[in-house]
């Protein structure tokens, strides 16, 4: 049978930060959809997507 947690178990493993660490600020890296409208050469638009890794440090610059 398989073990059973409890909720000790399950209340560690919410309250654990995700992501990487940041060498610069030491916080936590949060990974982000950016998204970004671009115009075309025939007028049109379209969007890049793109991960970021998101930090305190560089917050402003990739969020505006």
């Amino acid at each position: 049978m398989a073990k059973q947690t409890d909720f000790a178990e399950k209340a560690k493993k919410a309250a654990s930060e995700r992501g990487s660490k940041c060498p610069k600020c030491g916080g936590i890296k949060t990974p982000t959809l950016f998204i970004q409208s671009v115009q075309s050469a025939h007028g049109s638009y379209r969007f890049n997507r793109q991960r970021v890794q998101v930090c305190k440090c560089n917050e402003k610059q990739i969020l505006g």
